[in-house]
């Protein structure tokens, strides 16, 4: 699979406290709709196929939620389409292009919500990397 493009269509954040006792954050990544498209642009034997896609961080209890709303093109092989395509009429996704879609869309969407975090004074949604002081050796 290749991502040929992303794009949001929807960004909806709201806090609504400071108070970040007894804080859980609970993501969830959901695929709306699956369906092939149509190019005049690109030429190859690989087919395109279109996911939209919601991706919510959400803050508990009630101090707030991110919600990303979006789009994702992805080219892949012809036989891999086929079988995209008709596992979606039962809304379920094989588990290779689930996995490259859904690390897309966290990847994507997870850079954009530590910017949005940080401009609201959120902590973020994911560990980040820092330095610890170790204690010297005697």
């Amino acid at each position: 699979m290749k991502t040929i493009g992303f794009n949001f269509t929807k960004i909806n954040l709201e806090k609504m406290s400071d108070n970040l006792k007894n804080l859980k954050i609970t993501t969830d990544v959901n695929i709306l709709d699956v369906k092939e498209l149509k190019s005049d642009f690109i030429k190859s034997s690989e087919r395109l196929i279109g996911v939209r896609f919601e991706y919510t961080i959400n803050y508990e209890k009630d101090i707030a939620f991110l919600k990303f709303c979006g789009n994702l093109i992805a080219s892949v092989e012809a036989k891999q389409a086929n079988e995209i395509l008709n596992q979606w009429k039962d809304k379920k996704i094989p588990g290779e292009f689930r996995l490259n879609v859904f690390n897309v869309i966290l990847r994507k969407s997870s850079l954009k919500a530590l910017q949005l975090e940080e401009d609201i004074n959120l902590p973020p949604h994911v560990p980040l990397p820092s330095f610890k002081q170790t204690e010297k050796k005697k």
